[in-house]
């Protein structure tokens, strides 16, 4: 066999893996951004439509479960009442979680950076979030009168508690290596509050915020129905005395859709002051 006779074919080298999603893109609806985005209203319109096919089969009278379309003509036909009686009661929540952000972040800095303060303050803010908030509006009534104030009040109290606890949480939880190391390089106790003790406490002073801004709503909606004339709660009272079921239910949605408003204005400005805490979470791969 001479030299120049041909070698045999070396093995054809593997062909690169196909992205299928190059080849041939995938319909708009069938993208995964597309699909998180539209999943929430998909399971509104869903749990709608179960709950009007509920009531077309069965025979539900409509001032036990009115069905949905029953609300949306309620709506339509109440809703200069509802407009305003819901600016009322986003008023008074709004108002009223803004000062809890206030003390709640003051006192959990405070409560968080002294074991001392931590101890001898926490059985007392324990007891005191253990009493029904129910039970404070007549107090209110009897300091404020009915109206405004006591929603607001009401509103501060049931959403100071999450948030005071969880910036106290985030800043008692620092290593305490973590504190003697920044000691020896000469760090002062306020200086590692501030900051570590601080930036530390920020995932759980916003994951506090959208607990607190809906149950700040529970709050106003309980004073208004006890202690208003107007707001959601009174308006509900109001329906609930003239049988009008679906404008009880009207009220509800009302307060669904602010909170879910309030919690989305909250989660937005999350991502953006401490979006590095949640990369992880909604970066690629994860579930």
């Amino acid at each position: 066999m001479s030299a120049t006779e041909a070698q045999p074919a070396s093995p054809a080298a593997a062909p690169d893996e196909i992205d299928i999603d190059r080849v041939v893109p995938r319909p708009f609806w069938k993208r995964p951004k597309v699909i998180e985005r539209a999943m929430p209203w998909m399971v509104i319109a869903g749990f709608i439509l179960v709950w009007e096919l509920i009531c077309l089969i069965f025979p539900i009278k409509t001032f036990i479960l009115p069905a949905p379309h029953v609300i949306v003509q309620s709506m339509i036909t109440w809703w200069p009442q509802i407009l305003e009686n819901s600016g009322q009661t986003l008023f008074t929540t709004v108002v009223g979680f803004l000062i809890a952000v206030a003390f709640g972040l003051v006192g959990g800095v405070l409560i968080g950076s002294s074991t001392l303060i931590y101890n001898g303050f926490y059985p007392l803010l324990i007891g005191f979030n253990a009493i029904p908030k129910v039970a404070i509006v007549p107090i209110l009534v009897l300091w404020f009168g009915i109206g405004t104030v006591p929603a607001i009040i009401t509103a501060f109290i049931i959403s100071f508690f999450p948030i005071l606890v969880n910036v106290a949480t985030g800043i008692a939880t620092v290593e305490p290596e973590l504190k003697d190391v920044l000691r020896a390089l000469g760090a002062s106790n306020r200086q590692i509050i501030m900051k570590v003790g601080l930036p530390r406490s920020m995932p759980y002073f916003f994951a506090s915020l959208k607990v607190a801004i809906t149950v700040a709503f529970v709050g106003s909606i309980m004073s208004e129905t006890v202690a208003a004339n107007v707001g959601i709660g009174a308006l509900m009272m109001a329906a609930q005395g003239r049988f009008e079921v679906p404008l009880v239910f009207a009220g509800l949605i009302a307060t669904a859709v602010m909170g879910i408003m309030l919690y989305v204005i909250a989660e937005t400005i999350e991502r953006r002051v401490i979006g590095w805490a949640t990369r992880g979470i909604n970066g690629p791969g994860s579930v």
